[in-house]
């Protein structure tokens, strides 16, 4: 099985290229399965219905979300009855929707997690650790799915390198977003696990991780703000990893992907 999972989509521009691009790219490194995050994708805060709905017709298989997974409030009711939707498992105790889903791709079994880190963010989320621990209790590789990925939404790459460590060989994929900007450390770990510490975003990189620069700058150099942050317009590049998957459910193969914009380095050839 072959997975692109791209990073967390920002705004506009970012939802444009990949309605525009995704079918192309799909086709061209015969991808099998699409993950993207979402939780910027409409006006650098959230989801909107309509949006995640331009994502799957685009040809988005399952979208994860993040500490932002409710900041358009419509998405509360959307995340209940669209089982393509997941937000973290530990954002709170009686939240809508799921933080985990199983897609039947074929004969294969896709098992889906998202986690919320608990360093530097702004609300006090339950253990990740203890989280993803409770569901591989119940599903595992080489028995009841044949592949794990699991998106780890957290600010601290420590914490992010930790429970990648931690839970090598026992899951397919696991993936960090959040921070909008890609790390260099794409590798399979010791014990099969694709690994990147985060994907980056798919979104205008001439910004602010994804914003219009200028408002950010002057909250910087004045610590005031005078105007809500908005996501930057120019030309998105796609970013994220290609992961290949074997019978086992551990990774044999994972590269960087980035497509069009100012990183492009498209993985198209």
């Amino acid at each position: 099985m072959r997975l692109l999972f791209l990073g967390d989509i920002v705004g506009k521009t970012a939802r444009i290229s990949i309605a525009e691009n995704l079918l192309i790219i799909k086709k061209k490194l015969s991808i099998d399965f699409v993950l993207v995050n979402a939780e910027n994708a409409t006006s650098g805060v959230g989801l909107s219905v309509s949006h995640a709905k331009l994502l799957f017709e685009s040809g988005v298989n399952c979208i994860s979300l993040g500490d932002h997974a409710f900041d358009q409030n419509e998405m509360i009711n959307f995340a209940e009855k669209d089982s393509r939707i997941v937000r973290p498992i530990n954002y709170a105790k009686f939240s809508p929707g799921s933080g985990f889903r199983l897609f039947n791709l074929e004969s294969k079994k896709i098992l889906i997690l998202q986690v919320l880190g608990q360093v530097f963010m702004k609300k006090p989320f339950s253990d990740p650790f203890e989280a993803i621990e409770s569901y591989l209790q119940k599903y595992s590789l080489k028995s009841n799915v044949d592949a794990i990925i699991i998106d780890f939404h957290a600010e601290a790459t420590s914490e992010k390198n930790a429970l990648a460590l931690h839970f090598d060989g026992k899951v397919s994929v696991i993936a960090g977003t959040h921070t909008h900007i890609p790390t260099s450390d794409t590798r399979i770990l010791p014990n099969g696990t694709a690994y990147q510490t985060d994907l980056g975003m798919c979104g205008d990189y001439q910004s602010v991780i994804g914003m219009e620069k200028t408002e950010p700058i002057r909250r910087f150099i004045t610590g005031m703000t005078k105007e809500r942050f908005r996501p930057a317009e120019g030309e998105a590049t796609l970013s994220g990893i290609v992961v290949d998957i074997n019978n086992d459910g551990l990774a044999n193969k994972i590269s960087p992907f980035r497509y069009k914009g100012l990183l492009s380095q498209s993985g198209m050839e």
